[in-house]
């Protein structure tokens, strides 16, 4: 019993849900409305059908006082020609229309005042279904808007994390590249530095290098050779200490002749 109770919760919650997110508020207004309508509609036949018995009984009562006063006027004549039996009778026949006159007359004040009761409860009524219908209008016009600022937010927020996801895929694209960047500076650092050699190189590769240091230091030496030739001091030039002892000697012989 009790898992049966449980169940049976649990659907009518469920069907109370899916009918919640089903119904239609504005349905459910109109329908409102047209109920209300059908009701004024109602009570203003009710009011119509009071009338028409209030008229009914008016024109019955217009016919009794009709006959009414034509039996008093026969009474009259009756009495006058000497036939009081006659005028008796007239007379009799006008006390029983008198008092369905009568009787009438209180009948149709009943109606009269039932129908002023429903013609008032229509207006009261009428009243209140165009303040309805007035209520009704704008609580739809209030409940399209959200609905339409609620689609759009939804759909704000759905583009909002679309544009959170592309960008976090730009950052990390250019953090990537950033790195990239860093590591592509690194190496060629090391390469420059000798740090870090190069697998593309032949495996003769330190030879070339002191091949190429020799040449350039003799490409070095032949230029620094041929700027001393051009300055005039290159190693073709006689020395000074050997050039001046011959002409030393030479001096003193030639001043021992002389004395």
């Amino acid at each position: 019993m009790g898992i049966m109770k449980r169940m049976s919760t649990i659907f009518r919650s469920k069907a109370n849900s899916a009918l919640d997110r089903a119904e239609d508020p504005r349905e459910t207004l109109d329908y409102s409305y047209q109920k209300q309508l059908e009701l004024l509609q109602k009570v203003r036949r009710g009011v119509a059908d009071v009338a028409t018995s209030r008229k009914r009984v008016e024109l019955q009562m217009n016919q009794l006082q009709q006959q009414s006063t034509k039996l008093q006027d026969q009474a009259k004549k009756a009495l006058a020609a000497n036939r009081e039996d006659l005028a008796r009778e007239a007379l009799t026949r006008r006390s029983g229309l008198d008092q369905q006159i009568a009787d009438l007359g209180t009948q149709h004040a009943s109606l009269q005042a039932e129908e002023e009761k429903l013609t008032l409860a229509s207006k009261r009524l009428q009243a209140k279904v165009e303040s309805f219908r007035t209520r009704k209008e704008t609580i739809k016009a209030t409940y399209t808007a959200a609905e339409a600022q609620t689609r759009i937010n939804e759909a704000f927020s759905g583009i909002s994390e679309e544009m959170g996801d592309v960008g976090m895929a730009v950052q990390r694209a250019e953090d990537k590249t950033a790195q990239m960047q860093a590591r592509a500076g690194a190496v060629d650092e090391l390469l420059a530095s000798g740090a870090l050699e190069d697998v593309t190189a032949g495996p003769n590769d330190d030879i070339t290098r002191e091949l190429d240091a020799l040449a350039s230091t003799s490409s070095v030496d032949s230029e620094l050779e041929a700027m001393k030739r051009q300055l005039g001091t290159g190693a073709d030039k006689p020395a000074l200490g050997s050039g001046d002892a011959p002409q030393a000697g030479a001096e003193e012989k030639k001043q021992e002749g002389q004395a």
